[in-house]
């Protein structure tokens, strides 16, 4: 299990490097955001851009930039959008709101999506499953943002039940804050839901028809005994990943969603450096979500080990 976390580890560190220096040489191709006329934080700027190799070979450059970040932690400074503040000082502002919407989220839909995905199972071949597999598969195929337009709609707008958009501030935990998180929390929670209905679903009905249940149920359990004690921990070992993968991800956040509710969070960061255009804060949130998303994978694969000892990962035989 050692030697197969290194090796997923150099992988996951190459596959970084690859993706960062790809992305660093098409952004230092674009042409440089022009600078506002002379005042303290354009000198600093410039500055900046001369210290970080702007006008050195590009693999100088790239060079340089994984210095900077590798011993000072420094991604450069905003020249757009946040102009002349520190990228990194600005990205942790913004951190916390995605994580906390995203982590209501999880939260909320997780276990209702369990527990769909058990009661589908159990009700097999019923109209109940049908119901519930049929709903799964429409939600999952339309995009979360379509959900976001109608909850605006028909909670904000017609009902008139939350704000159309996140209430500002940082006091998180307050119950205005929290009221306001609903609808972003109800559009980010249907395609997780839908996912794990439907995988729990997939995995329990398979494990209901296999021997070992038949030879639990002849030994005098219950079909309710049968399912909770033996069932659904062979269920656990492919949901519980999916959970980990899940709460790895909390902090990637969805760009769609929190441009559309005004989340202050890194994804509406993200766009609006697109649209800056400002090209250290889209390098930094480039990095992150390839991060984020090299990380949810390799938990993934890694917590299957742990869970099921008889798993061997790497093995050849």
């Amino acid at each position: 299990m050692i030697k197969y976390i290194i090796k997923r580890l150099l992988y996951l560190m190459l596959v970084f490097f690859i993706i960062t220096l790809m992305c660093f040489v098409l952004i230092r191709m674009l042409p440089l955001p022009v600078l506002p006329p002379e005042d303290t934080h354009t000198k600093i700027v410039e500055m900046r851009r001369e210290a970080m190799g702007y006008n050195e070979p590009m693999l100088v450059q790239f060079g340089l930039f994984l210095k900077n970040i590798f011993t000072k932690f420094d991604w450069g400074l905003s020249e757009k959008r946040y102009f002349g503040q520190e990228v990194w000082a600005i990205f942790k502002q913004k951190l916390p709101a995605t994580m906390i919407v995203n982590l209501y989220s999880i939260i909320f839909s997780i276990p209702l999506g369990i527990a769909l995905g058990i009661f589908a199972a159990l009700k097999k071949n019923t109209w109940i499953d049908y119901i519930i597999s049929t709903l799964t598969m429409v939600v999952i195929s339309v995009p979360s943002f379509v959900y976001a337009l109608l909850i605006q709609y028909f909670l904000a707008y017609k009902l008139k039940w939350f704000p159309f958009l996140m209430k500002s501030g940082t006091d998180w935990f307050s119950p205005a804050m929290t009221w306001s998180m609903i609808p972003p929390v109800l559009a980010l929670s249907f395609g997780v839901i839908a996912s794990f209905t439907r995988t729990t679903r997939a995995e329990l009905t398979e494990v209901l028809t296999s021997e070992f249940m038949l030879l639990a149920r002849t030994k005098g359990l219950t079909k309710a005994q049968a399912t909770v004690r033996h069932a659904l921990k062979n269920c656990g070992v492919v949901i519980i990943p999916s959970i980990l993968g899940e709460f790895i991800g909390i902090i990637g956040g969805s760009l769609i969603i929190e441009k559309i509710f005004a989340i202050p969070g890194v994804g509406n960061l993200t766009l609006d450096a697109i649209n800056a255009p400002d090209y250290n804060i889209f390098m930094l949130s480039t990095c992150f979500y390839t991060a984020i998303g090299l990380l949810a994978g390799l938990v993934n694969d890694i917590s299957y080990g742990f869970i099921d000892p008889r798993i061997r990962m790497g093995s050849r035989k």
